[in-house]
This record gives structure tokens, sequence and C-alpha cells, in this order.
């Protein structure tokens, strides 16, 4: 399987982190360095950033879910411009103290003056029951706060520096495309704009917001000196829809960019954050878990000796309670309704060719990251996937007609896809009765019968239509997937029991959807008449589940897949 990022991004963070009690805080003694391994990840569904902390330089990278290249791939080829790439957004930096260094003693993360005459402590945080990240650190006795959100109620996100004194702020702001385009500074607004080669247009703008002191531009800078705090509000966008009559192109983002950063910089910070936090607490406050409790003695080791600790076999039932939260609170920053669905990194890239391009998976992938969403009573993060499916089918149906047959009714899809309906690589032939059943187990949970008929039955039925002038009769009148590819693994052949499996499920769940929805009774009766003649689960002659219908299967394998 290729690396899920999100899944990185927690254990790496979490390795080199502690965690204060049972209030779901992750914290560090020290600055990130490693984009993927320290830093810490925010975002609101469509946008989201990594916060680093530094403490002569703070820099929050960014991203919106949207930022692709390529197209329709109509050929499928992969290691195309039509195939594309997810793309990193950009950097947004501020320059602190005026340029008087700040040491961090790398023996015990104690801050020194210049003259190293006094010290205190740094923290870095996040709050992943407040979905915000905080930076506190004290200088000649002046303590600093900074805090970042990426607000969904708001659209926007946000940084507040603050102080115990007055005047303490100094410094400078920059905006850096990651495509290289100018940044335009108008008094205390800075804007980019571009656009991509495949004509995906995009912007964001920044709005910084002082309390005393002064502001100004300096070239494609902001400058600000002698503040008591100051706050930055960030609104990006894309010109990509998700209608495929439109070519997935909209309007230039500019005037929405726009309206979002005016009327979200209207609001301060304590009010921006008081929405975001309920917003946030509606999803995440849905679930606990309690697993046991860890001994006092553990709980309050730095997280990498706590971990340490459980790989010599001692208790940390809290440390997998937040591992279970931890996941849900990426999902919630992920994927919530009006995004893109999580890639292959979630939402979180600081590369322009990302690895696997950072897209969508077919073959577990895309799958896993929404295994949760359902049990974890987060129904409304697995729209995201349904949405781009649905709104993916008519450029599947044609991938697939050019593959597989002008006559063949359905369509399936390859093992790589993009947000406009392109795929690439090679064909993964049950992907779309896998995603179907992300479309029935929505209903499962919801009950909602007026999207199983109008949404999850329609998918349903399509797939099921593929299969039925898809599938091979054998001799003895069973039915086999031809030309099965076990993911990744193995020989093409007839019957590949991971194909089998797949279309038995898609074919068992149509049938529940049709006895729901009490139609189409002579169709309902064909699929399951052919669902129980399809080859299943053979058992190998050393009492192992057959991967293929010939007895293959190897004990000593240590393929990855």
């Amino acid at each position: 399987m290729k690396t899920f990022a999100l899944t990185v991004i927690s254990l790496l963070a979490l390795s080199q982190s502690g965690l204060r009690g049972s209030d779901r805080i992750i914290w560090h003694d020290r600055p990130a360095k490693n984009w993927q391994s320290e830093a810490f990840p925010l975002g609101n569904g469509r946008m989201g950033c990594m916060v680093f902390g530094g403490l002569n330089e703070e820099r929050i990278q960014f991203n919106v879910d949207s930022l692709w290249t390529g197209d329709q791939n109509s050929k499928g080829a992969y290691e195309t411009a039509g195939m594309g790439a997810y793309q990193n957004f950009g950097d947004l930096y501020i320059s602190l103290n005026g340029g008087a260094r700040i040491q961090l003693d790398e023996v015990d993360h104690g801050l020194t003056k210049p003259s190293g005459s006094s010290r205190c402590k740094y923290r870095r945080e996040l709050d992943i029951a407040r979905a915000e990240c905080k930076i506190s650190y004290e200088q000649e006795s002046v303590a600093f706060v900074r805090e970042t959100i990426c607000s969904y109620p708001d659209q926007v996100l946000a940084v507040r520096f603050s102080a115990s004194e007055k005047g303490k702020y100094t410094g400078r702001i920059r905006l850096k495309d990651g495509h290289g385009a100018k940044t335009e500074v108008d008094g205390a607004r800075m804007t980019i704009a571009g656009k991509l080669v495949n004509g995906l247009e995009y912007e964001v703008q920044v709005l910084v917001k002082v309390d005393g002191g002064e502001v100004h531009a300096d070239g494609e800078e902001i400058v600000f000196s002698q503040c008591n705090g100051l706050t930055l509000y960030l609104a990006a966008g894309t010109s990509y829809i998700m209608d495929y009559a439109k070519k997935f192109m909209g309007e230039h983002p500019h005037k929405l960019v726009t309206k979002q950063l005016d009327q979200g910089s209207e609001k301060s910070y304590e009010k921006l954050l008081h929405a975001h936090i309920a917003a946030h607490r509606a999803l995440f406050d849905r679930v606990s878990i309690d697993m046991g409790a860890t001994a006092a003695s553990q709980l309050n080791l730095p997280m990498d000796q706590r971990l340490k600790g459980v790989r010599e076999g001692v208790a940390d039932p809290d440390l997998e309670e937040l591992l279970f939260q931890f996941g849900r609170y990426l999902l919630i920053s992920c994927s919530r309704p009006g995004s893109l669905p999580a890639n292959l990194q979630g939402l979180w890239n600081d590369k322009n060719n990302p690895a696997w391009h950072a897209d969508y998976h077919s073959n577990i992938n895309l799958q896993m990251n929404y295994w949760g969403a359902e049990p974890a009573n987060l129904a409304e993060c697995h729209t995201p996937l349904l949405d781009m499916l649905m709104a993916s089918r008519e450029p599947f149906r044609e991938g697939t007609r050019a593959s597989f047959g002008e006559k063949i009714r359905g369509f399936t899809i390859r093992t790589s896809h993009n947000p406009y309906g392109g795929m690439g690589w090679k064909w993964n032939i049950p992907a779309s009765a896998w995603y179907a059943r992300h479309f029935w187990e929505h209903y499962e949970f919801g009950q909602d019968k007026a999207y199983l008929k109008s949404v999850a039955y329609p998918y349903l039925k399509e797939t099921c239509e593929y299969w039925e002038d898809h599938l091979k009769e054998l001799p003895d009148g069973r039915l086999v997937a031809p030309n099965g590819w076990s993911p990744e693994h193995g020989p093409t052949e007839d019957g590949v029991a991971h194909d089998q499996q797949i279309i038995w499920d898609l074919f068992s769940n149509y049938v529940l959807a049709a006895e729901v929805l009490d139609i189409d009774e002579d169709y309902c009766k064909k699929i399951s008449q052919m669902r129980d003649r399809l080859v299943g689960p053979k058992i190998g002659r050393w009492g192992q589940l057959q991967e293929w219908m010939v007895d293959r299967d190897d004990p000593n394998t240590r393929h990855r897949h």
C-alpha cells in the first residue's frame, strides 16, 4: 500500500511530542524543523496548513484541496501532464524580533537572551479538541503567545500574536507562492494570483491587523513595528468546481477570496475562535473512548519515551485513546462538506511533485481514508468522497467504454484518479464496486431513504450493470471476474479472490437497497442469482484462505501487499 501521509504525520508527530493529561493536547518543547514529522496540521476540510512555531521566524505552509494540475486524461497514462498532481499552494512567513535573534538551548530546550543571562521554557502544542495550535515562550520576562486556527465557519486561516507587555512585536511578513507568482502589497493586504498549466486559476490574500504600533508596505513585504499584538487573516481558493458539465472549471476565485477575507477579518480572533471551536466540537465530541488509565509515571513522560515504553511492553491505554481521537481529528480537518475528499496525503502537501501525485488511489488508499467515518460518527466527513465519485461518473464511463467496448454499461476506474475524473496507471477493475460499499454504508448508518433512492441506489445499480456485462461464465456455470489482479501482487488471471469478494459485496448490498426501496424486483432477482453463482472463497493446502483460484499461496511470501 502507498503510505497515507495522515498516518505518517500522526505517528511521527506523536513520537516527538507529549500529551498533557487527558485534554487532547499534543505538545513539543522546540520548534519544528521537518515538515512531515514535526510541524502541526490544521485544516477546515477545504484549506489546511502546517505550523512550525519558529522563534525568530514563523513558517505556515498552506494548501487548498483543489489546487491540482491535470485534466480528464483520456489516454489514461500516469506519468503525464494529463494525470496531474496535487500542488503546494505556498508559505506565509512572519519574521520576528526586529533582527534580534532568540536562541534555544539544545540540551534542555530553554530560551536564552542573546547575552545568555535569562532562561525560560518554550512550548508548542496542538489541541485536537479545539483544533488550535499554540506557541508560548518568555523573553526578558515578557510572555509571548501565538495562536493559529483554520476556521470552517469563516473559511479563513487566522494567526494571533499577543504579549504580556506593550510594543513588543516588530518584524516583517512575506508570502511565497508555490509556483513563483509575484506578491502584490496594498497597505496591510498581500495578494498572490496565478494560473496553473491546465488553466486552473488561484488566489491567496493575507490581511494584517495590528494593535498599536505601525504597519506599512515595503516592496513585496509588510513591515510592522512596536505593536502590542497583531492578527493575520488568510483566505485562498481556486477556480475548481465539482461539475463535469463545466469541465470542473468555474469563475476566478478573486471575488470569493476577497469576500471571505473581508468578512473574516471583521471579526476578532476571539469571535472566530468561538465559532471555530463550536463547529469542530460538534463533530469531535460525538465520540468518547475509555481504554483504561495510564500510570502517572508513564503519562508524564515525553512522548518519545512513552512510545519506547510501549515497545518494551509498558501499558499506555491513554496513548491508544489519543491515537484514535487524532485520527478523527485529521479526518475532520481534511474532509468536510463542500471540500474534496482526503487524498493520499489527506490535505497537507509541501511539494508540486508529491509521491504518487498525492492522487486518489482506488485499490485501498482512498477507501481506508474513510473506514472510520461512519463507525466513528463522522458521517458528514464521508460526503466529500461520495460527492466527488458522483461528479466523476461521466468521465469514468467514457474511459471505461474506451477500454472495454462501447456497448458495456456502467463504469470502473483505474488505480489512480484526480478531481477532474482523469484516471491513470493500471485498471483496478473492482474499484467502482469497492467504492459502492461507501455509498451503502453511508445509508446503513444514516437510514436516509431519500439519499438511498437518489444517490446510493443509482450508483449501486450502474456498477452492477458493469459487472453483469463483464463477468465471465465458467463451463460449470459459475461466474468469475476476468483478468483480475490481487492488487499489485501475483499474476493477472480470472477469479482472483479479491475481485470475487468485492463483487459479492456489491451484489449483496444492491439487493438490500432494492428491497429497502421496494423497486426493480426483476433486476434484484437477477443480481441475487448472479451473486449465488460467483466463485466463492476456497481453503488451500496449508489451511489458508486462497488469494487465487489456483492454490499457489506460499506461506513464506513477504510481498508488501
